[in-house]
């Protein structure tokens, strides 16, 4: 088994850690208390420049054609300096792929070269609904054919990027009448277009210069071709991406608990207690190496996952093993983090506290850590069974 990065997966890695230091680190705190968000805009149009909005799509389309395990990597040092940043690089990455993936040749010549060229700063997943939300076959929002246009109706929430994205893609009821899951349709409905409006942001606990909101639609018409894929075939599209966004989700928590572990290791060969450096203690170095050992435990799942999924295979389980190891460390990563820094740690004077708030969500989003068990226990026994 090879476990190396190939020249092109080393060089994008090493792209994306020059530009989370030069471009995001100097500005990550700032945002994160409400500064210029045109300085996050910036940021997103270099980067989409640099071809980190596409990286698993197809060259004829825009994108990197890179692969998953380069997406992996870059998403792992980008959120190193800014989550904030990486949870937009992931969704954009997760909309460009599921448009490439079921969109007709127009849909994909239309929308993802926006999305990857930087014209559009963002796309938008909108999937999630008040009462759909671990259960998103329970979605109410519908979907009516009326002539040539579909009529939409119903709402979403936590939609990443929301008032900046150019597309949604947004999923739908279609037939009320068939099984639970089985009516759901897939479309791309435009920003602005009349009967859709964006909510205000949500307000968090972290990852503050990404906007999440929610989306109203009132007999919102959108054009019948505005369908991606087969008519009620669109739950299965669902679940089938939100695997591939759990790579990424995992991607960025280990990228969150290595920047909170590097400071910390960094604190404790610096602070000085009793007349000796703290890193002189064995408690902080016990912290230090089951730390380090869990994330590069996560590194390996991650990087498992991602290559199963650019080869082909089926890596469903694996990703939701991957993300739900990953963004668990990652929050033991910062709490250890913070108990070496003792109280220091706590202040906004230094960055482990805005960490652990931006990493604390990574096992929430995409899936709980609670439904990522369900999904890999029911694997392993159907395995059995």
């Amino acid at each position: 088994m090879y476990l190396d990065l190939t020249e092109e997966q080393r060089m994008i890695q090493e792209t994306a850690r020059k530009f989370a230091i030069a471009e995001l680190e100097p500005v990550a705190a700032d945002l994160d208390r409400g500064g210029d968000r045109q300085v996050f805009y910036d940021n997103l149009k270099k980067l989409a420049e640099l071809g980190f909005m596409g990286l698993n799509v197809k060259d004829k389309y825009g994108g990197a054609e890179a692969g998953v395990v380069a997406f992996c990597v870059a998403l792992t040092e980008i959120a190193r300096v800014c989550a904030s940043t990486a949870v937009t690089v992931s969704v954009n990455n997760m909309v460009c792929e599921v448009i490439q993936a079921i969109g007709s040749e127009e849909q994909k010549k239309k929308y993802i070269p926006k999305i990857g060229s930087g014209e559009y700063l963002a796309g938008g997943f909108a999937l999630t609904e008040t009462g759909a939300g671990s259960d998103p076959s329970g979605m109410k929002t519908a979907a009516v054919l009326d002539g040539d246009e579909w009529v939409l109706n119903g709402s979403k929430i936590f939609i990443s990027s929301a008032p900046y994205a150019g597309v949604f893609v947004v999923w739908a009821v279609t037939d009320k009448e068939v099984r639970k899951g089985k009516g759901i349709s897939c479309f791309l409905v435009e920003n602005g277009i009349p009967g859709l409006t964006v909510g205000s942001d949500e307000e968090k606990m972290g990852q503050h210069a990404s906007s999440t909101n929610e989306l109203l639609f009132e007999d919102c018409r959108i054009p019948k071709d505005a369908l991606m894929g087969n008519l009620n075939d669109g739950f299965r599209i669902a679940v089938g991406e939100l695997a591939g966004g759990r790579i990424g989700i995992g991607s960025l928590g280990l990228g969150v608990g290595l920047a909170a572990m590097d400071y910390a290791t960094k604190y404790s060969l610096e602070r000085e207690q009793f007349g000796q450096k703290i890193s002189n203690f064995q408690a902080i170095q016990w912290k230090i190496a089951d730390a380090y050992t869990e994330l590069e435990a996560a590194r390996l799942l991650l990087l498992s996952a991602a290559f199963k999924k650019e080869q082909g295979n089926a890596f469903g389980k694996e990703a939701s093993m991957a993300k739900l190891y990953a963004t668990e460390a990652a929050n033991r990563a910062c709490y250890e983090a913070m108990q070496i820094l003792g109280g220091y740690g706590y202040t906004k004077d230094f960055p482990i506290e805005r960490y652990t708030r931006d990493a604390r969500i990574t096992s929430i989003y995409e899936g709980t850590s609670e439904i990522q068990r369900l999904i890999i226990s029911r694997e392993i026994l159907r395995k059995f069974a």
